[in-house]
């Protein structure tokens, strides 16, 4: 694998390019709109709508990155399975990875969606804490990407696709609760935590456990992950999409909340993975808990929401063209060992993080 092509060169589509590039591959970088500026890697314009057009780029690859809104992400695989060649992408959607799954039964490359944050390096964590048991009675998973200096009673800026949020904040979750595989609403289960002294809510969103909940259904009876917020955060976006109805004008309502929370350059990441489980006949608890802010990465400032994601699936790639991840058929996340992940060019960024 020597030929990447990167779809989408948003903030995080343009860094792992350059990422990619920086480790050795040759990129070129695709987006509707020419890309302002000089770039380390070529750059073309292309409407990925034009299946045909995809195509033509996409046989010329030997793997794609998508980081492009989820609904585009299905067209994309599809493609790259008739191909032959590597997929890799970021997405939460639980629909669009079902797809996936299905395309890699016959894949002639490896098929590796959900290579993010959220899911992606939150359940390399998980998985790794899991293993660390005779046997684990839960996981739990929290991550959160926050501006540094909150603002407002929603004390949010969207530094995300604002269809990926609303995407999470609506549909189901799913979770192993007892021993069984559960789907529950978004937005429930609201719980309290501090990381470094500064405390923060919890609360159900959708698509962040990938494909663990498959995984562990028979060997770790509770499991569920969970977004992080300021307090107060989860009341009013309920209150946003149910009591004003904004959940049945899904665009809309992720136009309104950009525009009154845009961007922010100074934001955090925090990750919260804890485990219980038995040793040796003792009951522990074992935990990652990190804060992760913005970085400089090859003479530019980047936003810690933006380096966290695109260096996940950047490391991932890395490992795959190593031989260290298999390739073909499907990748689930829990499958990557985190330690060789930390061992990656790009993956090594994961080691300045505060505890």
């Amino acid at each position: 694998m020597r030929h990447i092509a990167v779809l989408g060169l948003g903030q995080v589509g343009r860094l792992a390019a350059e990422l990619l590039h920086n480790s050795g591959f040759v990129v070129t970088g695709y987006d509707l709109h020419p890309v302002a500026g000089e770039t380390s890697f070529d750059t073309a314009s292309i409407d990925v709508s034009d299946l045909e057009a995809l195509k033509s780029v996409l046989t010329a690859a030997d793997g794609v990155l998508s980081c492009l809104p989820y609904a585009f992400n299905a067209d994309v695989a599809r493609i790259a399975h008739a191909a032959g060649i590597h997929y890799f992408d970021l997405t939460e959607d639980v629909p669009t990875t079902k797809t996936i799954i299905e395309l890699s039964k016959t894949s002639k490359g490896l098929m590796a969606p959900q290579c993010g944050l959220a899911p992606g390096f939150v359940g390399i964590v998980g998985a790794n804490l899991i293993s660390q048991f005779d046997t684990c009675r839960s996981c739990k998973m929290r991550v959160g990407a926050l501006p540094q200096h909150p603002t407002g009673l929603m004390g949010y800026s969207f530094n995300w696709s604002p269809e990926g949020v609303v995407n999470e904040y609506l549909n189901d979750c799913e979770v192993i609760e007892e021993g069984e595989v559960k789907w529950v609403s978004a937005m429930e289960w609201v719980e309290k935590l501090f990381i470094g002294g500064t405390e923060l809510e919890a609360f159900t969103t959708s698509g962040g456990l990938g494909t663990m909940c498959e995984t562990y259904r028979d060997r770790v009876p509770n499991m569920d992950y969970k977004t992080m917020r300021y307090p107060g955060h989860v009341k009013l976006m309920n209150f946003y999409f149910h009591e004003l109805l904004m959940r049945e004008r899904r665009d809309l309502a992720g136009a309104i909340l950009v525009n009154a929370k845009p961007p922010v350059s100074d934001d955090v990441v925090y990750i919260h993975v804890s485990a219980e489980g038995e040793t040796g006949g003792r009951m522990l608890r074992k935990e990652f808990v990190r804060s992760y802010y913005p970085m400089d990465i090859a003479g530019r400032d980047r936003t810690a929401i933006a380096w966290t994601t695109a260096s996940s699936v950047v490391a991932v790639i890395e490992m795959v063209r190593n031989g260290a991840l298999p390739q073909q058929g499907f990748l689930k996340q829990e499958d990557i060992p985190l330690d060789a992940f930390l061992a990656t060019r790009t993956g090594s960024f994961y080691e300045g993080g505060r505890v």
